[in-house]
Formats: structure tokens, sequence, C-alpha cells
């Protein structure tokens, strides 16, 4: 197994896409994420699998819930409209207070809360089978791949302008993508670079262009980077008027390489929104990454994939693995060792270790669950760097020695 076609080629180009918080698909990961949110608030213990379709002025929110019987059809109707209207859309094929609201949520599966509650001496037990990587490296400051890092931040300074009113005429639907040049194994500068993003009628493709162009500049680690103008694609179909679920129906969970590491890192196949932590494709993809940060924040590799896997109703991890792509400095299966010595990677030992039980999600489900920086109330909190020490310590391995070498902050 190898990460992003690692070969030991120093040169190449490669790409990755993000999606904006108006995306069709975006829009249904953030009211699934929200829908959850809901019921973490009410009942940190509550279950929920929330499934969201978005199209012309009409959403279906579905799912199994389970431990928060006092959230209403109503509650859940008010949360998606407060979303949509945040996201921005007011527009006449999808409007926050003219779009129909369908509510199909049911009780979770007797069967499957059988095989994950603990009961007697049998702890809480995963609820699905299924593989999950975590991934870094130091390409940024933030051990993400740059070119998701930075198909993400062009994304966020345009919604930043959208929302302030600095960029006028841009609608809320987005998508960027941008290939990356790298020499010597480290990102360079940017061989093109392409934005799709929803505008006002009567915009021309080059009033787009000359709007979009300085928030692209201002998002790169230097002017340096910029690709060839000609390479610079904005709206490349020409227009983009209509946008968002009334152009193109959205569902939660199809975007889930935009959502980990751009296509950098296997990715196990698991969405993570509209899923509480009790889900492993979520919690231990969460925890996945965190180790892997973990190990090359502490300098003792330069990439580091990490794979977990689970059965349902079993508690213990059926496989961990970790790969260092030939950049460790330490030895594999040692590291396997330590990292199952030093952390719980049950369900419920996830859980406890991340502090994950708290209506922290919504705020992952646009740009990235990765990358981001952990914040006071518990978000992002796989994105700490509390195991550094311990590793350094452990392997012996000084700070001096092991500074990262970051290219992009």
């Amino acid at each position: 197994m190898s990460d992003r076609f690692y070969s030991g080629r120093s040169s190449y180009v490669f790409t990755s896409e993000s999606v904006a918080e108006g995306h069709p698909d975006k829009v249904c990961d953030q009211i699934s994420d929200a829908v959850v949110d809901a019921f973490l608030a009410e009942n940190p213990y509550a279950r929920a699998a929330v499934e969201c379709l978005a199209t012309t002025n009409t959403i279906v929110i579905a799912g199994e819930t389970r431990g928060s019987e006092s959230i209403t059809k109503a509650q859940i109707e008010t949360i998606a409209r407060d979303k949509v209207r945040e996201i921005g859309y007011l527009q006449e094929g999808f409007h926050a207070d003219n779009l129909d609201v369908y509510v199909h949520l049911h009780s979770q599966s007797a069967d499957i809360a059988m095989g994950v509650d603990a009961s007697g001496e049998k702890d809480e037990g995963a609820g699905d089978q299924g593989i999950m990587f975590g991934f870094a490296c130091t390409e940024t400051a933030s051990l993400m791949p740059a070119p998701i890092h930075l198909s993400h931040r062009i994304l966020q300074n345009l919604a930043r302008a959208r929302h302030s009113g600095a960029a006028k005429g841009l609608g809320p639907d987005a998508k960027s993508q941008v290939s990356l040049l790298y020499e010597d194994g480290m990102p360079v500068k940017a061989t093109s670079i392409v934005v799709s993003t929803q505008h006002a009628e009567g915009l021309t493709q080059k009033q787009v262009r000359e709007i979009v162009r300085p928030y692209v500049l201002a998002s790169l680690p230097d002017p340096s980077w910029m690709c060839d103008d000609s390479e610079l694609y904005v709206n490349p179909t020409g227009n983009f008027v209509i946008g968002g679920p009334d152009g193109d129906c959205g569902l939660t969970g199809r975007k889930i390489i935009v959502d980990t590491y751009g296509g950098a890192a296997p990715h196990g196949g698991g969405a993570f929104s509209g899923k509480d932590p009790t889900k492993v494709d979520r919690s231990a993809a969460y925890m996945a990454r965190y180790l892997a940060k973990n190990v090359v924040a502490a300098g003792l590799a330069e990439r580091c994939t990490i794979q977990l896997s689970y059965a349902i109703g079993v508690s213990k991890p059926i496989s961990f693995y970790v790969s260092t792509a030939g950049t460790g400095k330490v030895d594999e299966a040692q590291l396997e060792r330590l990292l199952q010595e030093k952390v719980n990677l049950t369900p419920r030992g996830i859980r406890e270790h991340l502090q994950l039980n708290k209506p922290i999600y919504a705020r992952t489900a646009a740009y990235g669950h990765f990358g981001r920086e952990p914040d006071a109330t518990g978000g992002f909190s796989w994105e700490k760097l509390d195991m550094v020490e311990m590793l350094q310590d452990y392997f012996k391995i000084s700070q001096k020695k092991t500074e990262l070498k970051s290219a992009i902050g």
C-alpha cells in the first residue's frame, strides 16, 4: 500500500479540488450535520444517522435517530431553513423561506442497537464494518497536502468576501481546482487553477474573472506561485447564474475526497456528515488523522498514512496499519505497537479521547474536516498535537533535528 502514488518521483503535477458551502452536496452535508448537532446538544449520547437530499425548492431529510425524542419535525425544518439562509440562498429556485422541507426520521434499528450498545461485559461495538484512513505530511503548516489546502483556501476567501459584501455579484455555489508542480517532492507553484462560481445575471465571464482573480492570488503562499494567466480558468462554461440545488441535485456524503485529503491519500469510502460519533466511519477517520498528524509533527516521518478497520458490533479494531512511505525515521512496526498502547482505539475509547460527544459537527461540513484549528468548544479536537512530546521522548527525537519544512502556512 502507498499514498499518493508514492514511488520516489521528485517532480510531478498533482491536482485536488474543493467545493464551496453553497455546492448542492455541501448544502446537504451542512444540514445533516446541523441536525446531528441538535441531537447531541439535547443528549450527548444520542444516535443519529441523517441523510439529506436537496433539489429545486425542496429538501428531504431522512434517517435513523435514538435518544432525543423531544426534537420535533418542526425544529428540524427550522434547522434546515436556517442553514440554507446562512449559506445565502434566497433565490427563486432555492429560497430559505419558500422551499418545502420533508422530514422522515425514524427510530434506529433494534438489530443495529443490539450490536452497538454496551451490555453486561460487552463493550460498545462499532456501528458498522469498514476501513478508515488518516494522513499527514509536511507540505503545509497544517500538515495537509498542499493542493487540497489551497483549493479550500480559495473558496473560503471568496465566501468571506461574498458574505461581507466585498465581492458583489457572486452566488453561494462554487468549485475550485488547483494543480501544483512538485520538485524534489515539495510543491513549488501552481500550473493551473480552475474556479467556477455562481454569479448574478448580467455579469460577463470577464467581469467574474476580474472579481475572482485577486482572491485566488491572495490564497497562494506567494505571487510567484500563480500559474500563467492562460492557465487560470474562471467559469470556463461561460455562464453560471443557475446554481445550487436548483441547478443540480445535492446529497449528503458525495464529497468524501473534498472532505479529506484531495486524493493525496487513500480513503475508506465512508462519508462523515450526518453521523454521530459512534459511527466509526467518522470517529475512526478522525482518530487516524490525529495519530498521523502527531507522528509527522513529532518529526518521525515526513508523511504518514494510518489505516484502521472494524467489524460491526465488535469493539476492538480488526487491524491497525502505519505507513511512512519511505520517509520514516523510526521502525513502522514499533510505531504501530506504541500508538495502540497509548490510545484506546475502541469506538468508546476514540469518542472519549477526542471528546466527540458534543455538537461540533456542522462546522466541519464545508472546507474540509482536516487541517483546521482546534477550537475552545471542542471542535476539531483531532487536530491537536498533544502526543508530540511523548512520541519524541519515546523515540529520542529532538525538536532541533526534526523541524518541519512546511512550504505553506
